[in-house]
């Protein structure tokens, strides 16, 4: 287990009793991601975390898959799963390298990223393989902690939390460069929905070129 897996491990039982943020954003957010769904799609959350997203997917797609590093957190996706009685919704530990998770090139009509793009550390091969998952015409939706948009020192901040095994690592952005980003891996129709969300997340939506 590295120490990225077992951070969430230990986070897991009370980010599952978390109440949601933001939670008129996150609501904007799902409904914007449905928006793009079809009653035929196959979806891929990355980065799924005690599945609560997939779950609120599951009635508007053919199926719901959820990946994650953390077994915990995968766990306790799983028991939501089965007491939602979601069987279309399948959850896996697994992490998003070159394995693809797991899933064949051009198999997914539409990838979630919500929290979790910051948490990469190559940022273009993680989008490229995104890309690659896709069908052509498929879209990616995508919510981004981008707290290069703060004046709070957050990089050091961060870096000393990590210290003491209180933060994952985090890239410092900022919501042009994750444009960029998308842009730079093949993505077009890039959009940047005001949802309501505060100035230190990016809500990006794309699209692989038919």
């Amino acid at each position: 287990m590295n120490s990225e897996s077992r951070f969430w491990d230990d986070l897991a039982e009370s980010y599952a009793k978390k109440p949601v943020e933001d939670p008129a954003a996150f609501e904007r957010k799902i409904e914007l991601t449905k928006e793009r769904l079809r009653p035929s799609d196959v979806v891929l959350d990355i980065g799924c975390g005690t599945g609560s997203l997939a779950l609120r997917l599951a009635s508007s797609a053919a199926e719901v898959h959820g990946l994650d590093i953390s077994k915990e957190m995968i766990r306790i996706a799983k028991a939501k799963a089965v007491e939602a009685q979601a069987d279309n919704v399948h959850f896996r530990v697994g992490p998003f390298d070159r394995t693809l998770g797991g899933f064949d090139p051009g198999s997914l009509d539409c990838i979630c990223a919500y929290s979790i793009i910051h948490l990469v550390k190559d940022r273009d091969a993680a989008l490229a393989q995104m890309w690659k998952l896709l069908r052509p015409g498929g879209t990616l939706v995508s919510s981004t902690v981008v707290l290069g948009a703060s004046w709070i020192p957050f990089g050091p901040i961060i870096w000393t939390m990590r210290q003491f095994g209180k933060a994952p690592w985090v890239a410092i952005m900022k919501e042009r460069e994750l444009v960029s980003d998308l842009a730079r891996a093949g993505f077009v129709d890039i959009e940047t929905p005001d949802v309501g969300a505060k100035s230190t997340v990016a809500f990006v939506i794309a699209r692989r070129p038919e």
